[in-house]
């Protein structure tokens, strides 16, 4: 099932590249025009969690999960493919990203511990919540997200703190003696920053859902209503980007030679998690709204937990959030870029019927 045509890339939203590198801009330009704003955020901030980034970040997925149809979520335990997405999200999320972020980090920085582990937090941090957008604009599986994030989300609190004790801890010692360094982060740390940034909006979007439909029956809840979510995501997004943008813009100029060498293993990483969960996709015979669902969840990233352990353990001026906080800088107009190169997969490798392109029965 494809996604609402109401966020389309094609539609409404044909210019957000355009509007998401301006907010960017934006973020940038307000942080050094009005150096002292981004002391004036901090006010409004829980210990490291910044208040207005909540506030956008619940604003944008709350669309997205209230637009999910959740009444065909069952649906999926049906489908005989269903088996082989679900082992292979597993296999791409809890296997092949952390060891590739690790990889990478390690490659690219070898005499720079707080930035390698800056980089190993966020490859550890399995997306749970912006996926949701970049899924819908590339007219993803609305259905199918909704249950990766929510698998994700599971595997996040049981697995997160054990994953960054055996990276950063034991195997980064095994690699080069006294580089393992403890991390103190536990599940109830990794459940609270699941249920702030995915419980509230998944209530809020599923409470939506429920009580329209309901209400005025789901035609008029497509035709009336998602439209209206669909904006207001659009305008949390943005809002969310530039408050990002603004929090570190005097690091962005400053330190411009860094940003660049902690984005390139990251561009590395996003790009080699897309295309490999799109060709694994393509030869599990996936239809497109799966593929691009599947490859989304693989490619992106739970920042806000990735920061929160940066900050709230090494300290929020250390190299490790630094480069915590450059993922997210990084990431959004990297998936931008991801979701246009899906749409050319779209066109070249699968059918009128978004089912896969195979050698005989079609050009490819």
């Amino acid at each position: 099932m494809n996604a609402s045509p109401s966020i389309k890339m094609s539609a409404t939203n044909r210019y957000l590249t355009v509007w998401i590198f301006a907010a960017m801009a934006a973020g940038i330009a307000l942080g050094n025009v009005w150096p002292g704003l981004g002391e004036v955020l901090d006010l409004f901030s829980y210990g490291t969690t910044s208040i207005p980034l909540v506030i956008g970040l619940i604003l944008m997925i709350y669309g997205p999960l209230a637009k999910v149809r959740y009444n065909e979520i069952g649906r999926l335990r049906h489908e005989p493919s269903a088996p082989k997405m679900f082992s292979a999200s597993l296999i791409l999320n809890w296997l092949v990203g952390p060891l590739l972020m690790f990889a990478l980090a390690w490659v690219f920085f070898p005499d720079n511990p707080e930035y390698r582990v800056g980089l190993i937090l966020i490859g550890l941090a399995r997306c749970i919540a912006m996926v949701l957008i970049w899924n819908q604009l590339a007219d993803g599986d609305n259905e199918y997200a909704a249950i990766l994030v929510a698998f994700n989300s599971v595997f996040q609190i049981l697995l997160y703190s054990a994953y960054v004790f055996f990276f950063v801890t034991l195997v980064s010692e095994a690699i080069l003696h006294g580089s393992g360094l403890e991390v103190d982060i536990t599940m109830m740390d990794v459940a609270e920053s699941v249920l702030v940034y995915l419980g509230l909006p998944f209530l809020a979007g599923m409470l939506t859902s429920f009580i329209c439909v309901r209400w005025k029956g789901q035609e008029w809840y497509e035709l009336r209503i998602t439209p209206i979510l669909g904006r207001i995501s659009l305008m949390a997004l943005l809002f969310t980007i530039v408050v990002m943008f603004t929090f570190k813009s005097d690091a962005m100029l400053e330190l411009p030679l860094d940003v660049v060498m902690i984005a390139i293993p990251l561009l590395i990483y996003f790009v080699v998690m897309f295309i490999l969960s799109f060709a694994v996709s393509w030869k599990l015979d996936l239809d497109y709204s799966h593929a691009v669902s599947q490859s989304f969840t693989a490619a992106s990233n739970n920042f806000e937990l990735a920061i929160a352990v940066a900050i709230g353990v090494f300290g929020i001026g250390s190299g490790v959030a630094f480069a915590a906080v450059v993922g997210p800088l990084i990431e959004v107009p990297v998936m931008i870029a991801l979701v246009n190169l899906a749409f050319w997969f779209r066109r070249r490798f699968y059918g009128p019927d978004d089912r896969p392109i195979r050698a005989g029965h079609g050009q490819i």
